[in-house]
C-alpha cells in the first residue's frame, strides 16, 4: 500500500543543512494501523509529511497504492492527495466556520453537489458522535471534540489512507483513549490504512498492528507490536517501554539479591491465552523450586493479552535451570536478568 524507498530529506543549503531523514525504507500494508514512534527531532513528522508530499523528499521514492507520487505532475498529485486524509496535533480547523462547514470544506473544493455534501456531512457527524454540535464553532468545543471534527473532515473525501500526525498528544489520557477507539473503529469499518506517529508507547500498544522506531532519521527497529514491545532489540526501543520500577528502588535491590548462588531473577513473558494460564506455578511445583514475584503486569497490545513477570527463583541451580527450560518448552519467553 505504502512504500518509502531510500527516503532522504535535507533542510537548508550549503554549509547550513540539517538531515531529517537519511535513506529510510518502510513498507506499510493495506488495511493495517502502522505506528511510527520516536523522540522529538527523530524525523517522524517529516516522514509522515513526505507520504503525501507536504514535504517533498530530497531523494528517494514515495509509492502509494502502486503510484510513485514524486513523479506526478501537480494536477495528478492533487487528485492523489484527496485519497490521503490527514489529522493534526493542533486540529487545524477553520475558526470562523461551523463544525458542519469545516467538514464540508474539502467536498466544496471538489464542487460536489449540495445534496451530496449535506448527506456526507451528516453521515460523518454521526460517525464521530457530533450531530448535536453541527452549528457550533471550534472555540465552543473541547480538544477531543475538535479532533473528532478533524477526523470527520479527513474522511470526507473517502480516503484510502489516513495520516495521523501526533493526533492525541494534545489530549488528556481519557480523551486520548476515546480518540484511539474511534480510529480503531474506522479502521475496522472501512479497512482504512492508518499511519500514526507518536512519542507515546501507550498509543502504539493500544491500536497498532505494526510499529517502526525512528531515531536519527532512520528506522532502528520495526515489526509486529507484540514482538517489538515484548522483545525490544534496540536501546531506543527499550527506552520507550522500560518501566522505571524495573530499575529503581526495592525492585532493583531484590533483583541484585539474586546473585547469592541459590537464587536467580528472570523476566517471563506470556502472550495470548497463556497470559491467564498456570504454567509457572505448576512447573515450579514439579521441579521443587520456590519463587517470589518481584514485579508484574497484565495488559493488552491492541486486542492481544500479554503478561510480564519478574520472578526470583530460589533453590538448587540445576532445578532452577530445569524450571527455566520447561517454561521455555511451554512457549513462554524467559530472560535471565540476574
Amino acid at each position: 500500500m505504502i512504500e518509502l524507498k531510500s527516503l532522504t530529506k535535507v533542510y537548508g543549503k550549503g554549509s547550513k543543512t540539517a538531515t531529517a531523514l537519511s535513506g529510510l525504507n518502510l513498507s506499510i500494508k493495506k488495511g493495517e494501523i502502522f505506528g511510527v514512534i520516536g523522540h522529538s527531532g527523530a524525523g517522524k513528522s517529516t516522514l509522515i509529511r513526505c507520504i503525501n508530499l507536504l514535504e517533498r523528499p530530497t531523494e528517494g521514492e514515495v509509492w502509494v497504492d502502486g503510484v510513485e507520487l514524486t513523479q506526478l505532475p501537480e494536477g495528478q498529485l492533487q487528485e492523489k492527495r484527496r485519497k490521503i486524509g490527514m489529522i493534526f496535533q493542533h486540529f487545524n480547523l477553520l475558526s470562523s466556520a461551523t463544525i458542519y462547514e469545516n467538514i464540508a470544506f474539502p467536498l466544496r473544493l471538489t464542487r460536489a453537489s449540495k445534496k451530496f455534501i449535506d448527506n456526507k456531512v451528516k453521515e460523518l457527524l454521526a460517525l464521530v458522535g457530533l450531530e448535536e454540535h453541527r452549528d457550533k464553532y471550534p472555540a465552543q468545543l473541547s480538544g477531543g471534540q475538535k479532533q473528532r471534527v478533524g477526523i470527520a473532515r479527513a474522511l470526507a473525501s473517502d480516503p484510502d489512507v489516513l495520516l495521523c500526525d501526533e493526533a492525541t498528544s494534545a489530549l488528556d489520557p481519557q480523551t486520548t483513549d476515546s480518540i484511539l477507539r474511534l480510529l480503531l473503529d474506522i479502521n475496522k469499518r472501512f479497512n482504512l490504512t492508518i499511519v500514526l506517529i507518536t512519542h507515546e508507547m501507550h498509543v502504539i500498544q493500544s491500536i497498532c498492528d505494526r510499529v517502526a522506531v525512528i531515531h536519527g532519521g532512520g528506522i532502528v527497529e520495526q515489526g509486529e507490536v507484540t514482538e517489538v514491545f515484548l522483545k525490544p532489540k534496540h536501546e531506543i526501543t527499550r527506552e520507550f517501554i522500560r518501566s522505571e520500577a524495573q530499575h529503581d528502588g526495592p525492585l532493583r535491590a531484590a533483583i541484585d539479591a539474586s546473585h547469592d548462588g541459590s537464587a536467580q531473577a528472570v523476566k517471563i513473558t506470556f502472550l495470548g491465552q497463556k497470559t491467564y494460564g498456570s504454567a509457572l506455578s505448576q512447573i515450579a511445583r514439579e521441579t521443587g523450586v520456590d519463587f517470589a514475584i518481584l514485579s508484574g503486569t497484565i495488559s493488552t497490545i491492541k486486542d492481544v493479552p500479554y503478561g510480564q513477570l519478574i520472578v526470583r527463583f530460589e533453590g538448587e541451580a540445576g532445578k532452577i535451570a530445569q524450571t527455566i527450560a520447561e517454561l521455555t518448552a511451554q512457549g513462554l519467553d524467559v530472560e535471565v536478568i540476574a
